[in-house]
């Protein structure tokens, strides 16, 4: 009788600790070839850390890895490092792509490990030859002489797999992998997955978006505290079931409530930014969540800069309270009430190095400052009491915010604008790499900020999102409002069908 193979990759009893907090306790799964198996949890659950032992980034406390039946970095823990895993062919593909934008396509598959001629001169066209092979497996209309930040996140990502096939990785681990794509964009990311399956790839896969992970995996471990809750077959569980074992409780569904009031608190009338946004005219009534809707590049968030101050308009006219403004900078956006939560909340919303108190004090300062004091102390009780309303965790004002989780650094800049007495919110992307748990307070703060007489504008790829929160929902299309559609019968399809019609 053959003996059975060895699993593809395998994790004995990893423990990880920084001095007496245990992140990770003792953690063991197996993936087998070909198997794409999901990482499910809330943030600071332990999944980051265990990819970054994965990747050997992190050294672990205890516990081994094995990679067909070979244990990664030799016979210790101790061994565990980057080269280590590089060489037992673990690949791991970042949220956050490891990428020089100004380099091309092929310089930057082999980033770290050139070709060269003769010991000293690079070999160029070696290079260029090699990630063209690889990628035609993958994508053959990426030019790989070309600088990459020419790309899309999609096509980047892929220049990203193809590089773990280059150094043949037969196991590679994708952090939220589709945290910046669209809809038809994942569409092509599974039919890589399953052609990396094809291949006897096995892939550890981690997302939010539990929709995702019923679709492409077939197993899936579940954290908890850095705890093992259980490994499931992902298609035979639903996804209220799955959020149970994630949070440890069941989640109520909220049912939408509108807190809509008849007062027109901001309007625009035939706003354009050339080639951004075009002819756009709606109304936001106080107390109203307006959802914005549309594909990449439908001139969503340019139309939230446009509002908040980061752009000029090139035409229309802009209404705040019913008189026509002009806000030419961010602070004349302030000042009259309205605030920005950014698409990109670790680029554009926060300091990382910063205290997660001084972050949210940003836009407050001036009110807080008198003849050259400021009032630290009255400053600092109203941002305790502010997360306290939001529910920051754990209230540590002073902790730096790169070290909270993402739904908890959202809730920070939430408050920041809260602070500023802003009475219209601009959310762009507000859930985006939060977990799902940290999601449902997100919507509940939305409808606190509804039900106390704020406006908020929420912009989201995700439909479910957008049906999730809004009292109404704006679809744009080519820098246009495509529909202006009410709550009642709407679906994902309506959304879609005017988000994707093509132009007469």
């Amino acid at each position: 009788m053959n003996a059975q193979p060895h699993p593809r990759l395998e994790l004995r009893g990893l423990t990880k600790q920084y001095a007496a907090n245990t992140v990770l306790d003792g953690i063991s799964l197996s993936v087998q070839p070909g198997e794409v198996h999901a990482l499910i949890g809330e943030n600071g659950a332990g999944k980051s850390t265990l990819l970054k032992i994965l990747s050997g980034v992190v050294k672990p406390t205890s516990g081994s890895i094995l990679v067909d039946g070979k244990e990664v970095g030799g016979q210790t823990v101790g061994g565990q490092s980057m080269a280590a895993a590089r060489a037992a062919g673990i690949a791991m593909i970042h949220q956050e792509l490891q990428q020089v934008p100004e380099l091309t396509v092929a310089q930057n598959m082999f980033l770290g490990h050139p070709r060269v001629r003769g010991g000293v001169v690079l070999d160029r066209a070696s290079m260029e030859r090699e990630a063209a092979a690889v990628l035609s497996l993958l994508d053959p209309s990426i030019d790989v002489s070309t600088p990459i930040k020419r790309f899309r996140v999609a096509a980047r990502q892929l220049v990203e797999i193809a590089r773990a096939l280059l150094f043949r990785a037969t196991v590679i681990a994708m952090d939220e992998p589709t945290s910046s794509l669209m809809p038809s964009e994942f569409e092509r990311l599974a039919e890589v997955i399953a052609d990396l399956q094809a291949r006897g790839v096995a892939i550890i896969y981690v997302s939010h978006k539990l929709d995702e992970v019923r679709r492409v995996c077939s197993l899936g471990t579940v954290l908890r505290d850095g705890r093992f809750v259980g490994t499931v077959d992902v298609r035979e569980k639903t996804e209220p079931q799955l959020v149970s074992m994630m949070v440890g409780r069941d989640l109520a569904v909220q049912a939408h409530r509108s807190s809509v009031r008849d007062e027109v608190v901001l309007s625009a009338e035939h706003l354009s930014w050339t080639g951004r946004v075009e002819d756009v005219s709606f109304q936001l009534r106080r107390g109203e969540v307006l959802g914005v809707a549309g594909l990449v590049g439908a001139g969503r968030t340019e139309l939230m800069h446009l509002l908040a101050g980061l752009q000029k308009p090139t035409g229309g006219t802009i209404a705040v309270g019913g008189k026509i403004v002009a806000i030419r900078s961010v602070r004349q956006a302030i000042r009259l009430g309205i605030g920005l939560v950014p698409e990109e909340r670790k680029r554009e919303g926060i300091v990382p190095l910063r205290s997660i108190l001084s972050n949210t004090a940003i836009t407050a300062l001036p009110r807080y400052s008198r003849l050259g004091w400021t009032r630290s102390g009255a400053m600092r009780a109203r941002i305790v009491a502010l997360f306290k309303d939001l529910q920051l965790r754990p209230l540590e004002p002073d902790k730096p915010i790169r070290l909270f989780s993402g739904g908890n650094q959202q809730k920070a800049i939430l408050a920041r604008w809260l602070l500023a007495d802003s009475r219209i919110l601009l959310l762009d992307e507000p859930t985006r790499g939060i977990d799902v748990g940290a999601k449902q307070e997100i919507y509940r703060v939305i409808r606190d900020l509804a039900a106390s007489g704020r406006s908020v504008i929420v912009v989201s790829s995700e439909l479910l999102e957008i049906l999730t929160v809004s009292d109404r929902v704006l679809v744009m299309r080519g820098g246009a409002i495509a529909a202006d559609l009410a709550r009642d019968g709407l679906s994902e399809d309506i959304i879609m069908q005017h988000a994707a019609r093509e132009t007469a």
